[in-house]
């Protein structure tokens, strides 16, 4: 039931220790207000660091050729390990956990693109249609490169949203069009958006076999990529040791060599990050649930100071027929009230400084956010701690004798 005069009494008790009151609050204050500005920039942090994963399939390992650095059954250090198509076609058949696959074959700088009067430089990709699949590819027009272009050498490819806007004039379908790439003629099939940068929506695709037919006369694939569907972490990290020492066997080199070939398993990567942010939220919890505690620790101290500043005060109220009850309720409402008003006000100035922040676009800080229920149930929990904190003195305080009070300096 709200009691005006009670309530009276605690603004008054508050207007004249005005320092002291400000000095109690500002513990809460700083908890709640640390507790958001953590919560919040962890999640920004995560949302950046997680953005850089946007562009490729998580569950993908990819292999790059390099160098030799070990001697091997008598063969000698230094040679260049290559790709072909074989080694494409013996990942799909022996290894039957693979999902989708590609190859890469890249042609060296940007390309020359003719279109009717306009010369453009794009860098032009040559792959597998399930290149779509690793780098989380979508389809805006058209479609996506296919088997059968792959089977039949087709002159065809996909351009990026960017090549679009530079090569046609707005409103222009290019699909069906022929653009002229390094003095090939090339049907446009398909127009892409990337969720990576717009530098990924300036390159053209084209099927890796055409590529490697056109531009030098071989098989060589420089490098290959594959996803293996919901494969466990440690299954991944199994399959990727297997794909070495398939390989290693297979192109004859030193299965311990990791400069021969490179191996980038995404799932492994993508888990470390994972763990990081387990730790960095619960460092989170422990630095503002330690800052919240320190407050509510203030608050207690401070009350037991205004019990005994307002001894003589307590018996009087006693000796005229106060009840101990009607005591520690006064000693509890002004602990929540202070408490309550200063976490109140810590979220607000938190939720404040996320929302200025959440403007930021780095590459590793995105989208700030704090989760308002885990932010109201700390300002409900410090309530309840405030009167926790506010307990002990009230107890003390109906403990009092009114006669030993009334003596009291």
């Amino acid at each position: 039931m709200f009691e005006y005069d009670n309530w009276q009494e605690i603004f008054q008790t508050i207007r004249r220790h005005k320092l002291r009151t400000a000095l109690t609050a500002l513990g809460v204050f700083w908890g709640i207000f640390m507790l958001v500005i953590l919560q919040g920039a962890g999640n920004g942090l995560q949302n950046g660091v997680e953005y850089q994963f946007r562009d490729d399939a998580t569950n993908s390992i990819w292999l790059r050729r390099g160098t030799t650095s070990i001697p091997y059954k008598g063969l000698p250090k230094g040679r260049d390990i290559m790709f072909t198509n074989e080694d494409y076609k013996y990942l799909t058949e022996q290894f039957k956990e693979v999902e989708h696959i590609t190859g890469r074959f890249y042609l060296t700088g940007d390309r020359t693109v003719k279109y009717g009067n306009k010369t453009l430089a794009f860098p032009i990709r040559s792959v597998h249609p399930g290149h779509q699949y690793l780098e989380n590819t979508s389809m805006e027009r058209g479609r996506y490169l296919n088997e059968t272009d792959i089977v039949q050498y087709r002159k065809v490819a996909i351009i990026g949203r960017v090549v679009k806007e530079n090569i046609f004039d707005k409103g222009e379908d290019p699909i069906g069009k022929e653009i002229n790439i390094g003095g090939i003629v090339y049907t446009i099939v398909g127009v892409y958006t990337d969720t990576g940068s717009e530098n990924e929506m300036r390159i053209i695709y084209l099927p890796i076999t055409t590529a490697q037919k056109v531009y030098s006369g071989t098989d060589d694939i420089h490098q290959l990529m594959f996803t293996a569907g919901d494969l466990s972490v440690p299954e991944m990290k199994k399959l990727e040791a297997k794909v070495r020492e398939a390989f290693a066997g297979r192109l004859q080199f030193d299965a311990n060599d990791e400069k021969a070939l490179y191996i980038n398993n995404v799932a492994e990567q993508y888990e470390e990050v994972q763990g990081l942010f387990a730790a960095i939220r619960a460092f989170v919890w422990f630095v503002g649930i330690g800052s919240i505690i320190a407050g509510v620790i203030g608050v207690s101290n401070i009350m037991l100071i205004i019990v005994k500043d307002r001894t003589k005060e307590i018996g009087i109220r006693k000796a005229l027929g106060a009840t101990p009850y009607s005591i520690i309720a006064m000693i509890l409402q002004e602990s929540v009230f202070i408490t309550s008003v200063a976490g109140y006000l810590g979220l607000l100035a938190g939720v404040g400084v996320i929302s200025l922040l959440s403007v930021l676009e780095l590459d590793f800080f995105r989208h700030p956010q704090v989760n308002l229920t885990v932010a109201l149930s700390a300002v409900t929990v410090l309530a309840i701690a405030g009167a926790l904190a506010g307990l002990m003195p009230a107890l003390q305080a109906a403990r009092i004798n009114p006669v030993i009070a009334m003596k009291t300096e």
